[in-house]
């Protein structure tokens, strides 16, 4: 994901007509970008990119697919914590990253979550 600084040239010279192009262009770098992980489906070894719907420490639940086809499948942590597996469809899918891995990613995205306020 592009983190870099928004930067707007506005014809008028004024930020009353410039912000709704900054609003609508910061809204599409932050809020419209989905996160996406990549998970590997046991069975074959293929790796698989999907979207997170949402994110716990206890529970990923990721959509694989899109449209009407789209599935979503709960990744649940193994017993040993290093990874996170779920099912779908009768696949298994597993998300190769520790619980605390996961633990830091989201302790990372609240610490930016707080820094906007």
């Amino acid at each position: 994901m592009d983190r870099s600084p928004v930067s707007i040239k506005c014809k008028a010279g004024r930020l009353s007509h410039c912000a709704p192009a900054f609003w609508r262009l910061l809204y599409d770098r932050t809020i419209m970008t989905p996160e996406k992980i990549t998970v590997r489906a046991t069975g074959s070894g293929q790796t698989l990119d999907v979207v997170v719907y949402d994110k716990r420490l206890d529970r990923i639940q990721v959509v694989l697919g899109e449209g009407v086809h789209s599935v979503r499948c709960d990744l649940t942590p193994t017993r040993n914590g290093n990874a996170y597996a779920g099912n779908a469809m009768g696949r298994e899918i597993v998300y190769e990253r520790s619980r605390e891995d996961v633990k830091a990613d989201l302790a990372r995205a609240a610490g930016f979550r707080d820094t906007r306020r």
